[in-house]
Parts: C-alpha cells; structure tokens; sequence
C-alpha cells in the first residue's frame, strides 16, 4: 500500500509571471525558495507562503518552526470569512502534519481547525475541494475509518473537477486508488494511480511524480513494477531524499 502522507493543492496560476516561478520552484521541492518570492504583507500573499511551508513539513519532516510563524501572520492578516477559512485549512494540514510524522500528537487540533473551516467555507466554494480532500487524509491516516475517507475524496475529486484544479484531481485520484488497492480492486486502483501520474507528469510537478510512480508499481505485475520503482528512485535521489516518507517503500527487500 502506498503511504498516503501527501496533500495540498494549487495550480500554476494561470500566465502570471510570479506564479509561474512560485510553482516552478514548488514543484521542486524549492518550497523555502518559492515562499520568499511571495508578499508577507497582504492576506493572499501570507496565505500562500504559509501554504508552502506547510506543505514542506509535509514532505521534509523539517520547519515546523518557519511554517508555524507564517502561520500565525496568515491568521492575523485573515479579514473576510474565505481567509480565515483558507488559514484555518492551512492549521488543520499543520497539526495532521506534525501527527502523522510522530513530532506531537495534534490529531484534536487538526479536526477542530478543519471544522473551523467547514464553517467558514461554504459547500461549492472553489477553496471547499480542498479542505474536502484534508478531512479525507485525517479520517483515513489518523483515525483509521476508510470509508469516511473515501466519501470525503470523492467529494473533494468532484469539486476538483468542478472547479478545475487538475492538481488536486491527482492527489484525489491517488488516494481513491490507495483505497481500491487496500480492498484488492486492482484494476480500478492501477486506473486511478496511472491518472494521478498522467496529470502530475503533465504538470511538472517533479516532488510528486516519484510517489505516483512507487503507488502505481504497487498496482502492477513485473517486470513493469520494477521498472516504475527503479524510475522513482532516480527522481527520489535527485530531488535529495524528499519526500523523506518515500525511502521506505523504495527500499528494496532484503535477500533472503
């Protein structure tokens, strides 16, 4: 089974110049890089810096301390309710973070925060996918309850769809797949991580590709497991070990 740590989601924003280099350096692991390209000073631009931190300690298990203050200017900038509720996704994302990688148990905090934001951010709402798609990642890695889990993607997968963010759709497929692998739907699963992969590909999200490919060669026979495995190891070391998760499902089985 894959491991299933990773989330977030964004796109490259369209032709603006300064989103376009914010992702470039993103899809790289750059995440520190690209926050800085970013303005501090206003609530969209310390949103997404914070976003970009935290979605570093996702992948990194390092700056907990630089995410949390970005954080905390993020909720001080957030005026109107969708900026609160973008900042308090962004919390709740922080604490499954810190949980999941065994730093502190902050599972209660991360299920308050990311019912803070269901309440700020209506049903349909482009930002509503999203946080759809974190409650998705607590109930299925924190509480164990893949059911809930795979209502909570499918709805997210539908808004990703809904209001295109072709990314988000590649995490949704992903861990929709992660599902149907556990319950030994192979044919759906193998389906599911080949879009993931298609998508991730086509974007240039170089981080996320080598953990589409070790998902999908979960899926597959040999020789072409092997294959996938052995070309996620090649991005695994050339992006410096991140995700660090990764390394133990691409270490190969000791001989017998």
């Amino acid at each position: 089974m894959a491991h299933t740590a990773m989330s977030g989601a964004g796109t490259t924003e369209g032709d603006d110049p300064l989103q376009t280099a914010v992702w470039r350096l993103r899809s790289r692991a750059c995440w520190a890089d690209a926050a800085a390209l970013l303005p501090a000073d206003t609530p969209a631009g310390s949103l997404q810096r914070a976003s970009l931190l935290v979605e570093r300690c996702l992948y990194t298990e390092q700056g907990w301390q630089d995410a949390e203050d970005a954080l905390r200017t993020a909720e001080a900038q957030a005026h109107a309710d969708d900026e609160r509720g973008a900042a308090a996704c962004e919390r709740g994302q922080l604490a499954y973070a810190a949980t999941l990688h065994g730093v502190r148990d902050r599972a209660d905090e991360a299920r308050a925060a990311l019912g803070r934001a269901a309440a700020l951010i209506p049903p349909g709402a482009p930002a509503r996918a999203l946080l759809d798609f974190r409650r998705g990642l607590l109930a299925e890695n924190l509480t164990s309850s893949p059911q809930a889990a795979r209502a909570a993607y499918r709805r997210a997968h539908a808004g990703a769809t809904a209001n295109p963010d072709p990314l988000l759709l590649s995490f949704t497929w992903r861990h929709l797949a992660g599902l149907s692998l556990r319950e030994g739907e192979l044919a759906e699963a193998r389906h599911g991580f080949a879009e993931s992969l298609r998508i991730r590909e086509e974007l240039g999200y170089l981080v996320g590709t080598a953990p589409a490919l070790a998902s999908l060669a979960d899926a597959e026979s040999e020789p072409e497991a092997s294959r996938l495995r052995e070309e996620a190891r090649r991005l695994f070391r050339l992006l410096g070990g991140v995700p660090t998760w990764l390394a133990r499902q691409l270490t190969p089985p000791t001989p017998a």
